[in-house]
């Protein structure tokens, strides 16, 4: 998903078992891996947003975004995938142009969860597939019937605003 010049990666992804609402979410700190493994990965099994609590299988810790890709799954059915990256640039140019949530509402939070289900309320996020996390520099979220349509979603909106 990337990694800074210092070291420090960012980013996650997460695909949905299709037998079950759980989920597989890479681990914290897993950005910068240059080739992701199950073992990379926490399978969510039940998630709890009033208290901000996940509880996962595997030996890695799952990323601190996965109460938002419960939220998103949660919203849509159809979705299989999710992706959470940051880019700054696109960030600027979605921000409030596209399904954006509140300044107030920091990443890997109860209430982000919240927010990212309003969202799917009040926008066209459902159709769009693209979300802008106001609160968290950088963070965009786009989900899809399995990581290649999330990607492609992400490569549309980056291809559309360097055309703009």
């Amino acid at each position: 998903m990337g990694v800074d010049p210092t070291g420090t990666s960012f980013g996650n992804l997460s695909i949905r078992d299709g037998a079950t609402n759980d989920f597989y979410i890479t681990g914290s700190g897993t950005g910068g891996i240059p080739e992701l493994t199950l073992a990379s990965c926490a399978k969510v099994v039940a998630y709890d947003f009033a208290i901000n609590e996940v509880r996962y299988e595997g030996l890695t810790i799952p990323s601190s975004e996965s109460l938002t890709h419960a939220a998103i799954y949660k919203s849509n059915a159809a979705a299989r995938a999710v992706i959470h990256c940051h880019d700054s640039t696109l960030w600027a140019a979605l921000l409030n142009q596209a399904p954006t949530s509140a300044r107030a509402v920091t990443y890997g939070t109860a209430e982000m969860a919240y927010e990212m289900m309003r969202l799917f309320t009040v926008t066209d996020v459902q159709s769009r597939k693209v979300l802008v996390m106001a609160g968290h520099q950088g963070g965009i979220v786009t989900f899809g019937r399995n990581l290649e349509e999330a990607f492609a979603v992400l490569t549309h909106e980056r291809e559309s605003m360097c055309l703009h």
